[in-house]
């Protein structure tokens, strides 16, 4: 049966290289999205800089991966089967974990996710080793102190970097202003020596200076002399800023480049063990048992993992390989303006979070203690701050979320908090480290004001919050994952291997979809990110044309839908154009929202003189929802509970109006997406014709159920619901189609 374990161990690196793909495409935003959210250099660029910074944080992680081998579990207490056992629960459960935060939209963490699946899994073996050996402790099977301080490191380092990522940002934004190029003569130096020199001492002297890839006397050399290499770096890299300034070169784009490489490296050593620390592990455990287990793996003991982890250098070579290509190929890695960009862009835009009890008690302490400072805080001294925050004269690269000053803080504090958590052999998560950070510089910078505090403090909850669900929901579900494959065996481990599969490619699957509804929200971001409002005007009118253009067609094949439903009795059509008129309906809320925050930033004189046409465009586009919906929920009931049918009759009489009804939606999306409304009078009077038409067909109908006894009160009032609808379904298209024209006409 030893080859049921070779099949286990090649699921482990299989899935390993999976997690080192998706892992990065999710987490690649927390080393990117300063460097780009800055617009510091080019895409292309800052992906190199980061490239090179994870495979050499790849190869310098060999340390971290004691976190898989024993910094939760005492292998030396555990059979090979049943270290096999915990490896697989915690691989399959990180896969279905993963895939419910992802399907419900919630945040997550793999750093926290592997360390309480470990914690589950091994906890839940330890009972029931203890209950079969009263003489075993959960002290012999559980590291508690090292998990507990595993632990305690991953939640404070929230707190730590919000602090710190707030403290640090204020002094930066006192010193250097909103208008930072007009102060950088005597201070960027400064700034700029005690950046690299930070990064220096994280990196390369507490880094590098501890690989094991260099020398005993090398390593010792650094230890005693780095006091003076600490100085050394601080002047010359003082000397260095100073003189690049003087040559015009934005000293903050280098800062900001090499905080990403730092940021990258400490990414790839302190998340590598999430991806790889386990796989490795179980292959480590299968050669020492078939060099020693004699064929026993419910009898040979673990004791090996005791040791630390020797990671063949091809191993991370091969991780960091597979991390840059990631990175450089997955639309999850370039789509980078992601959540913690949202809550911590300087500019106005559409809110993510709504507001909650929470958020609003927060907000009103914060204000209430703002106040309370402020009478103590002498009146000139405070009129002095408040000069140094002015954001009328904010330097902000055309399209940039936030200044490079900002930019440079999120990185390089970052980093430094990042690297010191991997020296100490603390997997800290990158995700919590630098979203806190982020969260921390924007209130600093007061990028939270009276309009959107209550909103990003709703949403950092919410993050938070995921992140202790995460918690829970890990450690809960592997250790169920993991009972299943002790008391079931091998096909139980089977099973859910093929359970990961199907996961795997229906999420691959799902984000594909997600990918492409993302897309039609592009040139939202640019009207928020521009500040001529020529260019806003143009972009929202392209905005607004293709909302409704696509309302248009949406709703015509909605309407389609509806009637081939009624026809065929098709429950399933039904129901799913009831989904798809919801979600719609969400969307357009959504819309509504953010093209209201676009259109108070164009020119004065045209939103006043189109706002009348745009608010009229917008009830449209939601009226025909709300009249699909009236028109399809009676139908549906009517076919969910087996009426009698539709008679062909009535449905050869309306077939006419049906043709005609969708000849003028063709018209009017035709019209709506070129711009052209050369066809609109005549349009406007076929749609009226039909009104009339469809007028004079209910009185037929109402006629009819008056003088026919034998009517079919049930199908005759569907069916009149059907015309009702029908009229009001043109009269909405006349009127989206005058909003229109009136608000998206050429100016000429």
């Amino acid at each position: 049966m030893t080859e049921i374990y070779f099949l286990i161990v090649a699921f482990l690196l299989l899935l390993a290289v999976f997690d080192l793909f998706v892992g990065v495409s999710n987490d690649a935003v927390n080393f990117l999205n300063s460097a780009i959210g800055a617009k510091v250099a080019k895409y292309r660029t800052v992906l190199i800089v980061a490239s090179v910074g994870v495979l050499i944080g790849a190869v310098m992680s060999a340390g971290m991966m004691d976190v898989a081998r024993h910094g939760i579990m005492r292998p030396e207490n555990y059979s090979f089967h049943e270290v096999m056992t915990i490896f697989l629960a915690v691989m399959v459960t990180d896969v279905v974990v993963l895939d419910m935060f992802n399907t419900l939209g919630m945040p997550t963490s793999t750093t926290v996710s592997l360390v309480f699946e470990l914690l589950g899994g091994t906890f839940i073996l330890a009972i029931l080793k203890m209950h079969a050996d009263p003489s075993l402790t959960i002290y012999d099977l559980l590291n508690s102190d090292k998990a507990l301080s595993v632990i305690i490191a991953i939640f404070v380092s929230v707190a730590i970097a919000f602090f710190f990522g707030t403290l640090v940002q204020w002094i930066s934004r006192v010193i250097f202003t909103f208008n930072y190029k007009k102060h950088l003569r005597y201070t960027i130096a400064i700034f700029g020596g005690i950046a690299f020199a930070a990064l220096a001492y994280f990196i390369f002297i507490m880094g590098v200076g501890k690989s094991p890839y260099i020398s005993e006397v090398s390593r010792d050399w650094i230890k005693a002399n780095t006091p003076m290499l600490l100085l050394a770096v601080f002047c010359g890299g003082t000397v260095l800023m100073e003189i690049l300034h003087l040559l015009r070169i934005n000293v903050f784009k280098l800062i900001v480049l090499a905080g990403t490489f730092s940021l990258a490296m400490a990414f790839a050593g302190n998340d590598l063990v999430n991806f790889i620390g386990v796989p490795l592990a179980g292959l480590d455990s299968m050669r020492d048992f078939m060099a020693n287990g004699n064929g026993v793996p419910e009898a040979f003991k673990m004791t090996s993992l005791m040791t630390s982890a020797k990671s063949p250098l091809i191993y991370l070579l091969i991780a960091g390989i597979i991390m840059i290509t990631a990175m450089a190929t997955s639309k999850k890695a370039q789509n980078v303006v992601k959540t913690s960009v949202d809550l911590s862009r300087q500019d106005e835009g559409d809110e993510m979070f709504g507001s909650s009890r929470a958020a609003r008690s927060i907000v009103r302490f914060t204000q209430d203690v703002g106040e309370a400072v402020a009478k103590i805080i002498p009146k000139g001294l405070l009129k002095w701050i408040d000069l140094r925050f002015n954001k009328d004269d904010i330097n902000l690269e055309n399209g940039a979320a936030f200044d490079e000053v900002r930019a440079a803080v999120n990185l390089v504090l970052a980093a430094m908090l990042i690297i010191i958590g991997t020296n100490y052999k603390l997997p800290l998560s990158t995700t919590y480290v630098t979203f806190m950070v982020a969260m921390g510089s924007s209130l600093a910078d007061r990028a939270w004001n009276r309009e959107s505090a209550v909103f990003r403090v709703t949403g950092v909850i919410s993050v938070i919050g995921g992140w202790f669900v995460t918690a829970g929901v890990a450690f809960v579900t592997c250790a169920i994952v993991c009972a299943l494959m002790h008391f079931g065996g091998f096909p139980i481990m089977i099973i859910f291997m093929g359970l990961d599969i199907y996961l795997i490619w229906n999420s691959n699957r799902k984000y594909a979809k997600k990918v492409r509804d993302e897309r039609k929200d592009d040139v939202f971001q640019l009207m928020m990110r521009t500040k001529d409002r020529e260019i806003v005007w143009d972009l929202l009118l392209r905005h607004v044309t293709r909302t409704q253009s696509y309302v248009t067609r949406f709703a015509v094949q909605r309407f389609n839908d509806i009637l081939d439903g009624v026809k065929t009795e098709n429950l399933r059509l039904l129901r799913q154009c009831e989904k798809s008129l919801k979600d719609e309906q969400t969307t357009l809320k959504k819309y509504r929202r953010k093209e209201l925050l676009a259109i108070r930033r164009i020119p004065t004189d045209i939103a006043l003189e189109r706002n009348t046409w745009f608010h009229l465009g917008v009830n449209s586009d939601q009226q025909f929802v709300y009249c699909l919906r009236r028109m399809l929920e009676p139908i549906k009931e009517h076919v969910d509970n087996s009426f009698s049918p539709m008679p062909e009759a009535y449905l050869n009489e309306f077939e006419d109006i049906r043709r005609k009804i969708n000849e003028l939606m063709d018209n009017t999306e035709q019209m709506i997406s070129t711009n052209r409304y050369d066809r609109y009078e005549e349009t406007s009077e076929i749609a009226n014709e039909c009104k009339r038409e469809l007028s004079l067909m209910r009185k037929v109908v109402l006629d009819r159920m008056q003088q026919d006894n034998d009517t079919n009160f049930k199908v005759t009032l569907l069916y009149l619901n059907i015309l009702q609808e029908s009229q009001e379904f043109l009269s909405i298209m006349r009127h989206q189609l005058r909003a229109a024209k009136k608000f998206c006409a050429s100016t000429n």
